[in-house]
């Protein structure tokens, strides 16, 4: 399991009837054993909100004002988990041989408001639910009425058929989605033809105007401001003269550049140096009155030279401007269209051709399509037989001796994940059809079939972390010790949590914690024990008889304890 991911401990504090608990998990096979009522589920209930599960605030222990849980993992320092992480803002806390401490931890108040943190910073849930798919699969009751669903059997076989299933349905989805992209788009480009057509033709006319008015960016504010100035070309006219006059008329008399020029020759011929400096000054106040009456000068001569004829000139170009900017918007829109048009009309245009181009192309895709699917209900064929003789071998090993499992690929609707049915089906006994599981199978066959599966598929799909939420219900007896056998030979490729009433389960696991409950009157407050050595036979005991100190009881724990996994 080196380079897993691994639960390495967990810390509840207020949840459900837990008050406070430290679980040492750590790999391999942990049971998790109590009386009824200790909080045994709030293990589960608390690692389901480490991985995004939906808050519930009934979950926060009655008096407490919030519940906290928190997780430590031991993970690969790259990989997914890694990634994710770091795209979090998180940080893993390095242990060396490529591993690293991944902390997670998830708090949920009174209110129902939660919080959540992602290596040591504050993320979504929706983080947490990402990384559950990389580190844990939870199995419950919930998970044994999903195994009855026609998803969950096919999702189930893919596991199995490993890199071949998984290779060949991800080029069958890519097959899909060419085949029908390209029918979606021959669906719209028939149905639509006529409304393309109008589209063309308007997009024509459009174009055909704007090449004709042929307008400039900025142009029809220029015009405006060019017709505002020849609609008062009197009024500017007058005001430039009389400013000029005043800068500079022709007798050169009493304007300023005259004056300016007489107050600079009186304070150089003063012979006083700061005089002179302000005299410089007046220099320059001549220069610039002299420099602005030249401007006013061609300001004049350009409106002596515009008259009522460029006025109406400019009033009928801006009148051309302007359906363009009726039809469009704005002139920006309209010189864009015209960059964009082109192209779009282009494509209008070629209807006819692109139709014959996109039936070849669609007819293509589907004979890949059909290549495709025939080759992943191939594989899956093939898979379905393995994973029904692996897995019946199995059942017969968990005390269900004369049952058939069969995995039955039948033709189906087409959809994105292929073209077959996958049926699980259980025959219990000799001569009995197969059923669907969901028909032929009791809670506790249900649940051995869930097992069986999980560990035959833990052979080429293995997953990180197994857990199990009383996956015994409904056994007993020698199918128990069974399925602890079989917990125990999955443990050896995954890490495996299973929470349990069963001492024949809870005898093969290598790390026994027991929920131990309390009552002091007022508040039922439960805490977690590792279990060893005579505590371990007491409880053994208990989960047999009810009684932890009842001597035959204790003999039975003991070889129970004793057996050979």
């Amino acid at each position: 399991m080196a380079g897993r991911p691994v639960i390495e401990e967990m810390r509840l504090r207020d949840l459900g009837v837990i008050a406070e608990a430290i679980l040492p998990i750590g790999p391999g096979f942990t049971a998790i054993t109590g009386e009824t009522g200790a909080g045994k589920t709030m293990v589960v209930t608390g690692l389901g909100l480490l991985l995004g599960a939906r808050a519930d605030s009934g979950a926060v222990r009655a008096g407490a004002a919030q519940a906290s849980v928190a997780g430590v993992w031991i993970v690969p320092t790259s990989g997914r988990v890694a990634d994710t992480v770091a795209e979090a803002g998180g940080e893993l806390e390095p242990l060396g041989d490529g591993r690293g401490e991944l902390y997670v931890s998830r708090t949920l108040s009174a209110e129902g408001r939660s919080r959540a943190s992602v290596g040591g910073r504050a993320a979504p849930a929706g983080v947490l639910a990402d990384l559950a798919d990389d580190l844990v699969v939870v199995h419950g009751q919930s998970e044994q009425l999903r195994l009855k669903s026609a998803v969950a059997q096919r999702d189930a076989l893919d596991r199995f058929g490993g890199a071949a299933v998984s290779s060949a349905r991800t080029a069958y989805a890519g097959a899909w989605d060419r085949w029908r992209a390209l029918a979606a788009e021959l669906e719209d480009l028939t149905a639509n033809r006529d409304r393309r057509r109008s589209e063309a033709e308007r997009l024509r006319e459009e174009l055909a105007l704007i090449e004709a008015t042929d307008p400039k960016p900025g142009e029809d504010d220029a015009l405006a401001e060019r017709a505002e100035r020849l609609a008062n070309a009197e009024e500017l006219r007058l005001a430039a003269s009389v400013a000029r006059a005043a800068l500079s008329d022709e007798d050169g008399e009493n304007d300023i550049s005259a004056l300016a020029a007489e107050a600079r020759r009186t304070l150089e011929r003063a012979a006083d140096p700061e005089l002179s400096a302000l005299a410089e000054g007046i220099a320059d106040l001549g220069y610039r009155a002299a420099d602005i009456a030249g401007q006013l000068s061609a300001y004049l001569a350009d409106l002596d030279e515009s008259g009522p004829h460029e006025l109406a000139a400019v009033e009928e170009r801006r009148a051309a401007l302007g359906a363009l900017v009726r039809a469009h918007g704005t002139l920006d829109a309209a010189l864009e269209l015209w960059e964009s048009g082109s192209a779009r009309l282009a494509d209008l245009d070629d209807d006819g051709e692109r139709v014959d181009r996109l039936v070849a192309e669609r007819d293509e895709a589907r004979d890949r399509l059909d290549e495709a699917a025939t080759a992943l209900t191939a594989l899956r064929v093939d898979a379905a037989a393995r994973l029904g003789a692996a897995v019946t071998e199995e059942l017969h090993a968990l005390a269900m001796p004369d049952a058939r499992l069969v995995v039955a690929v039948a033709e189906g609707a087409e959809s994105a994940n292929g073209r077959d049915d996958v049926a699980i089906l259980l025959a219990p006994h000799p001569g009995a059809e197969p059923r669907a599981v969901s028909r032929g199978a009791s809670g506790g066959e249900l649940s051995r079939v869930m097992l069986a599966i999980e560990v035959v598929i833990a052979g080429t799909d293995p997953v990180p972390t197994f857990v199990f939420d009383e996956v015994d219900a409904g056994i007993g007896g020698a199918a128990a010790i069974e399925v602890g056998r079989r917990l125990a030979r999955l443990a050896q490729t995954s890490q495996v949590i299973v929470v349990t009433h069963l001492a024949q389960v809870a005898a093969f696991a290598g790390n026994h914690l027991s929920v131990v409950k309390a009552n002091d009157g007022q508040v039922t407050a439960s805490s977690v024990r590792r279990l060893d050595g005579a505590e371990r036979e007491a409880e053994m005991a208990r989960l047999l008889s009810g009684l932890a100190d009842s001597d035959a009881a204790l003999q039975h724990a003991r070889e129970l304890l004793s057996l050979p996994a």
